[in-house]
């Protein structure tokens, strides 16, 4: 906390055009290619919390790291990685909000899994730098394609039009033996009506905590046919990751080098003295995981079909066809696993009953997701201006598990299969927004949106238990906005939305046989903009009042997915700065803070217990929602030396947040203070179009911290409590040169 002083200096920091600015493309057909996205972005006079990144500013620190934390400086924003370094499996949270509840598009086509409703960026490994720019809402925003948004949307646009012809080459390397390459082509515009691009990448890295290995992959190809005023385009681009599974975090008192709290956790839990010297020898590096192939293997496809036709001069119809193929498993190790566990019989060796066996599982997800998804624009020459859109998109899915060895067979055979279920989702949605200009200074937004979801599920889970589950849901999501401007410089908002969205397919299976109620939350937010010379500022407060929200639970599931429940009232309100400007020629800044509270009036603790004792049931008031700290600031000092140099200092804090929802101080993450250090070094080379040096060093002072976490409790002679974190790495770098010719 004494670091603090030095975030009070800046107000602390993000981005300069982090501030809700649209980013113009100088060029005409560029802004074509912006079309597709409009209908689901928010505007100036939205009367909503949106920022924008450019591609100038994701190529800055695009060394690896996947897309969350090119994002960790916007406001709101906490990302965490599994591998403790920023590649492999990565997660990002808004205004306290998992990654379930925020909304993610690419193109305007859903990204979020249709039934875990998550977003897992390790599938596009790469995918950053084929992006051209980036808008994240936060609370519920504009009507979108795809799961409702609770937290916030992150809207990707990939589409750009390259007239000139390149090839770009990106390479960088850094601590734990990661390493990037990637190669970019286009041709340029041929005959002034055709382009195609291209990418090539690949991403490794040992990870910071051991064995949490991850090999990346991915392609990108695009071919598009440009007439005066609309297009046509292809894109087809898929990622393959492999990422060694380290899913479980570590036992804080490890983290924390609380030996008597180690030989506590090691005692209860029955490991032995080898494992103890594990644990300590690996520190915070720890994996509970040590067999050699306890990967996640998946690779998705995803293919666009996207075009934009000018009816006349006010119209625009936008019509987009998009299918996605997933296709992967995750491989574990079991040792002394029950056959009944498996669904086979025990066994008997002379005279010897075997009920046990180690063995060796995966788990597989083939799943196809397919639809379209259609704006039409309309902008008039006078006051109103407005969009109608929708989409349609289905999703069929199977999981099921193999036994792909095993030290007694039982009755099986290799990949002998015991478990199938499938899941197909149909998700249906129209929306209108209108904007209109009632008088120079007084614009009011609209926003009505109408979806419908059928989701079902039959057939057998991983613990054999029986899926037999269809539910329809019919939500109107209405959204409205005024927007004042008091003066040439200055604008005030105000906007209420509301947003409904279905439970997922985890929180089916992990809450059976209760059923989960879906969420519904109430969004109102208002503030100020304003600029004066070099500076922009912006103030924005929010209450979103919730009814049945689902929260995390602090528990985890067998695949590391956090385990949520209803609760039946709970709000988030604060405030967010900004601020951004120039300080001289030579120095810049930009600060973000958010400052909040988020409550659950009233919350049920059950903890189970294990031995004769009953089980505790407390009844909590007012208590604090998990993951959600209560102060998230961010932030750049930029120092431009010379034209073709810039240093930037990126201070990030975040404040104590609880592993779960009991308000209980040993139950919960310790605030953090990082900072990272940017070079970018960009000589003026005629032989190149374009030659650049970069250079990230995260964490430099070394700072040991955990960005996630989860927990449990049982009775067992008394009260235990099991906290599990997930350490973030110490100073560690990556060095890149981007060469384009």
């Amino acid at each position: 906390m004494k670091k603090l002083s030095f975030i009070g200096l800046f107000v602390l920091i993000s981005n300069t055009n982090l501030l809700g600015q649209r980013a113009k493309d100088s060029t005409d057909v560029n802004t074509l290619n912006e079309v597709v996205v409009n209908a689901t972005r928010a505007k100036e006079t939205s009367g909503m919390a949106f920022s924008n990144v450019s591609q100038k500013e994701i190529k800055k620190q695009n060394l690896g790291q996947d897309l969350p934390f090119l994002l960790n400086q916007m406001p709101s924003v906490v990302v965490s990685s599994d591998a403790g370094a920023g590649v492999g499996y990565t997660g990002i949270r808004i205004r306290g909000t998992d990654p379930t509840r925020i909304n993610v598009t690419l193109n305007g086509i859903p990204y979020n899994d249709s039934e875990s409703q998550g977003v897992y960026w390790v599938n596009m490994p790469d995918f950053a730098s084929s992006v051209q720019s980036i808008q994240i809402q936060r609370g519920v925003g504009t009507s979108t394609n795809g799961a409702g948004a609770f937290g916030g949307s992150i809207n990707v646009n990939t589409l750009q039009l390259n007239r000139d012809a390149f090839g770009e080459i990106n390479t960088s390397a850094g601590s734990f033996n990661t390493l990037k390459t990637n190669f970019l082509a286009s041709t340029g515009l041929l005959n002034n009506k055709f382009v195609f691009d291209a990418r090539l990448s690949k991403i490794a890295s040992d990870g910071f905590v051991d064995r949490a290995s991850s090999d990346l992959k991915s392609y990108f190809l695009s071919g598009g046919y440009y007439m005066k005023n609309s297009f046509i385009r292809l894109n087809a681009f898929s990622g393959h990751e492999k990422t060694y599974q380290s899913w479980n975090g570590i036992p804080e008192s490890l983290a924390k080098g609380n030996v008597a709290g180690l030989d506590a956790f090691i005692e209860r839990n029955y490991y032995d003295e080898a494992f103890k010297k594990d644990m300590l020898s690996s520190g915070r590096k720890f994996n509970f995981y040590n067999y050699e192939n306890e990967v996640d293997d998946y690779q998705q496809s995803h293919f666009q079909l996207i075009t934009s036709w000018q009816l006349n001069k006010n119209w625009r119809f936008n019509p987009t066809l998009h299918y996605t193929k997933g296709l992967g498993f995750y491989e574990q190790y079991k040792a002394d696993a029950k056959f009944s566990a498996y669904g086979l019989s025990n066994i008997k060796i002379g005279a010897t009953e075997i009920k046990r066996t180690d063995l060796i599982r995966r788990k597989w997800l083939d799943n196809d997701f397919y639809g379209a998804v259609w704006s039409l624009d309309y902008e008039g020459e006078g006051k109103l201006k407005g969009n109608i859109g929708g989409g349609w998109n289905k999703y069929d899915g199977d999981h099921f598990g193999e036994i792909v060895w095993a030290k007694y067979a039982s009755e099986s055979n290799i990949r002998y299969r015991y478990y199938f279920n499938n899941s197909l989702k149909t998700d249906a949605n129209i929306y209108g927004k209108l904007f209109y200009k009632l008088n120079e200074k007084l614009d009011i937004y609209g926003d009505l949106q109408v979806r419908t979801v059928n989701f079902g599920m039959n057939g057998t889970a991983d613990a054999l238990q029986q899926l037999s589950y269809k539910n329809n849901y019919s939500f109107f999501n209405p959204k409205f906005g005024l927007t004042y401007q008091i003066t040439k410089n200055a604008s005030t908002y105000l906007s209420y939305a509301k947003g409904t969205k279905e439970p997922s397919r985890q929180d089916f299976v992990d809450n059976a046989p209760a059923v989960p109620n879906a969420e519904k939350l109430h969004d109102f937010e208002g503030g100020i903009r304003m600029g004066v010379s070099n500076w922009k500022g912006e103030a924005n407060l929010y209450f979103m009042n919730y009814k049945d929200q689902l929260v995390l639970t602090g528990k985890i599931n067998n695949t590391g997915e956090a385990i949520r429940t209803n609760v039946a009232k709970s709000y988030r309100a604060g405030i967010e700065l900004q601020i951004a400007g120039k300080l001289s020629e030579k120095f810049s800044i930009a600060a973000n803070a958010t400052f909040s509270q988020n409550k659950i009036a009233d919350f049920i603790e059950v903890v189970p217990s294990y031995d004769e004792s009953p089980e505790l049931v407390n009844n909590m008031k007012d208590t604090d929602i998990s993951f959600s700290p209560n102060i998230i600031m961010g932030g750049s000092l930029n120092f431009h030396p010379v034209k073709s140099l810039e240093i930037s200092l990126l201070p990030k804090y975040v404040s104590s947040q609880f592993l779960d929802n009991t308000s209980s101080n040993d139950r919960q993450l310790d605030a953090f203070f990082v900072n990272d250090l940017r070079v970018g070094f960009t000589p003026q080379m005629k032989a190149f179009k374009e030659l650049n040096f970069s250079l990230m060093v995260n964490n430099i002072l070394n700072h040991e911290y955990e960005s996630n976490g989860y927990t449990y409790s049982y009775l067992y002679g008394g009260r235990i409590t099991e906290n599990f974190v997930f350490p973030q790495a110490g100073i560690n770098f990556l060095a890149g040169m981007r060469l384009r010719f």
